[in-house]
């Protein structure tokens, strides 16, 4: 392993590009982090001999088989129904690379399937810098944006997120790393509660059906800790309303645990993305631990705004303007629970 805050070289992207790798540590956490995506590619404790998120030893699966996997997506992160969306009474016309019809993660050109710029490091922080051309998938405006990765002494990963343009745009970002805690071949061991007392319901294009219902009485009620995996039941992958607007102050999103460990996680984002990773599947192709992933290797939790808002007007706002900068800020944090938290 490299000292940290030393870049390596990662691979390199389909048009040639060299894709670098950074790891940072502080307070017995480490992670690794590619300019691919600006990836969280590996995530280590001390006295832990596992990693706690999903990623590929090597580059090429993240074209494909594990795209998403610990990047940040966007311009807009989730669905666009119909890639489609008004803005200042435009008509904007996005690429619809789900199914033809869907746009997610702002298209096959989404800021997950870029290589971003290093533009900082040293042993604890790294922070990655890129620019979205105007037009890029069918998005106005040119947009900058930076991503900074830092390590605390307690061992806190935190991820700050800043964006501006030069024209009226959508933008609304999210980290999605697929966590497993215990290093087992699926969550099993694993128990999930939300701080949401509301949910969006979605149709099977996986688009929100309208305002958010209570949790009351369904398969989205985890105010108390529930089994990530519950045979019979719903599969999640659903926007819970933690709150109506973004937050200035880091806020409580989520806990997931196993016997062992929790994972805290906190954001100034009102709403929080949960994939159960039920459909999960890269076969042949193998993970961190040598063995291809399967369903419910792993979970992504997702801080974000709530999807298909640029076709929502009741939603909380993505849109951003010139002389605006979007910010959001996420901290994950893992406890020993035998140490308490």
């Amino acid at each position: 392993m490299s000292d940290a805050g030393d870049v390596e070289i990662f691979g390199h992207a389909q048009d040639g590009t060299p894709v670098g790798k950074v790891t940072i540590a502080a307070g017995g956490a480490e992670a690794t982090l590619i300019s691919w995506g600006a990836s969280l590619q590996d995530f280590r404790i001390s006295g832990i001999d596992h990693p706690l998120v999903l990623g590929s030893p090597a580059l090429e699966p993240y074209f494909d088989d594990m795209r998403y996997y610990g990047a940040i997506a966007g311009r807009v992160a989730n669905r666009i129904a119909n890639g489609t969306a008004e803005l200042d009474g435009t008509t904007c016309r996005f690429d619809r690379n789900e199914n033809g019809t869907t746009t997610l993660h702002g298209g096959s050109d989404g800021s997950s399937n870029l290589v971003w710029t290093i533009a900082d490091h040293g042993a604890s922080h790294c922070r990655f810098t890129l620019q979205m051309a105007d037009g890029l998938a069918g998005f106005p405006g040119k947009l900058d944006v930076a991503v900074t990765y830092s390590l605390s002494d307690g061992g806190t990963l935190r991820i700050e997120i800043e964006a501006r343009t030069d024209a009226p745009t959508f933008c609304n970002f999210a980290h999605h790393s697929y966590w497993n805690l215990d290093g087992t071949a699926n969550l099993e061991n694993h128990r999930l509660m939300v701080h949401a007392d509301r949910y969006l319901a979605v149709d099977e294009r996986l688009i929100p059906t309208g305002s958010p219902r209570p949790v009351d009485g369904t398969r989205f009620d985890l105010r108390e800790p529930q089994p990530v995996i519950q045979p019979g039941t719903e599969a999640v992958d659903h926007n819970f309303c933690c709150f109506d607007a973004p937050s200035r102050e880091l806020r409580k999103l989520a806990v997931l645990s196993t016997p062992d460990l929790s994972l805290h996680v906190a954001s100034t984002e009102p709403g929080f993305q949960v994939y159960d990773g039920a459909r999960m599947n890269t076969a042949p192709v193998p993970g961190l631990t040598g063995e291809p992933y399967g369903p419910y290797a792993g979970i992504a939790l997702e801080p974000q705004r709530w999807p298909d808002a640029p076709n929502r007007p009741d939603y909380p706002t993505v849109v951003l303007r010139p002389g605006e900068t979007y910010r959001q800020v996420s901290e994950f944090r893992i406890a020993r629970n035998a140490q308490g938290s």
